[in-house]
């Protein structure tokens, strides 16, 4: 904090946040009333570690590099989040890379849902859907991360295709009644897929926007947290997700413009997706693990659901 900030900077109180699976954030308060976060990415403490170590390079969303890389390119395109104040690569005295970040005054936008005014809530969704058209609405004719500049002859929904098999094959495992119909499952995953099209034109997403990823001010304005994973790809991708995690309030989020098969596919690969996210964090010590079991059984359900139809 004295090399970053100066010697008028001394550490009063530092406070572990309640944080996502994959980083560990850290409140730091001064003794002259400023605060920060630190983050850091301690891979040992990361309960996908596994996952991580084994990601295809389009699908990485851990570390400390695409932290700074999302950070600067959101922040040149007018989005909100976290100013970033330093980033320690060095390793030379902890194993591990660490960030001092902006720390934002106020609460995940989740709170927003039960709030009593309804003027109120009208201006942080709005304000976010404004966001997130924004943001994807920067557009280029190649998928993956913001520096990347490979021309692939690939589709991006491939690698969700590809993912969806490994989750369900673990989900399987797991439990009964994916197992049982793990075939069917399979079967849907590829008649879904066979009604995409091929495109080439990508927009830039956060990649795992809930209300959890937003953060809003003392001024109703949203901050996207959690910024690894975004890249440039297929937008519906991030709108499944968003219809599925902001409920009734994804009407200040939708896009009339999105392709309908792709947007079922998608659908159809969270559920997956989460539903072996969920079976993981149970089995890994998760903290909460109330809250990692319903994540599976909920999507588990919604998954069988495509069987059904």
């Amino acid at each position: 904090m004295g090399r970053v900030f100066g010697t008028s900077y001394l550490v009063a109180c530092v406070s572990r946040m309640h944080g996502g699976a994959q980083k560990v954030v850290y409140k730091i308060e001064c003794s002259n009333g400023f605060s920060c976060v630190m983050y850091v990415w301690d891979l040992s403490m990361n309960f996908f570690e596994e996952e991580k170590a084994n990601e295809d390079i389009n699908e990485q969303s851990y570390g400390s590099d695409l932290f700074a890389l999302n950070n600067k390119y959101l922040t040149q395109h007018g989005i909100q989040t976290p100013a970033l104040y330093d980033l320690n690569k060095e390793r030379d005295r902890y194993p591990f890379d660490y960030a001092l970040v902006e720390y934002i005054d106020g609460c995940k936008a989740e709170t927003y849902f039960h709030h009593s005014d309804l003027r109120v809530q009208d201006k942080v969704f709005q304000r976010l859907g404004d966001m997130i058209t924004t943001m994807h609405t920067n557009e280029r004719h190649i998928f993956g991360k913001a520096n990347s500049n490979e021309i692939s002859a690939a589709q991006c929904h491939l690698l969700q295709m590809e993912n969806a098999k490994v989750q369900l094959a673990y989900a399987s495992q797991h439990m009964q009644e994916i197992g049982s119909n793990q075939s069917k499952l399979l079967d849907k995953l590829y008649e879904l897929e066979s009604k995409i099209k091929p495109r080439k034109q990508y927009g830039f997403i956060h990649g795992e926007l809930g209300p959890d990823h937003v953060l809003v001010n003392d001024k109703l304005e949203p901050f996207l947290i959690d910024i690894e994973g975004a890249m440039f790809f297929d937008i519906e991708h991030e709108h499944s997700f968003l219809e599925m995690r902001f409920g009734d309030f994804y009407r200040y989020l939708k896009n009339d413009t999105l392709d309908p098969d792709r947007l079922l596919f998608y659908q159809f690969h969270h559920h997956i997706s989460l539903t072996s996210a969920g079976l993981k964090l149970m089995h890994r010590g998760f903290p909460d693990q109330q809250f990692a079991k319903g994540l599976a059984d909920y999507q588990s359900e919604r998954a069988l659901r495509f069987i059904e139809k």
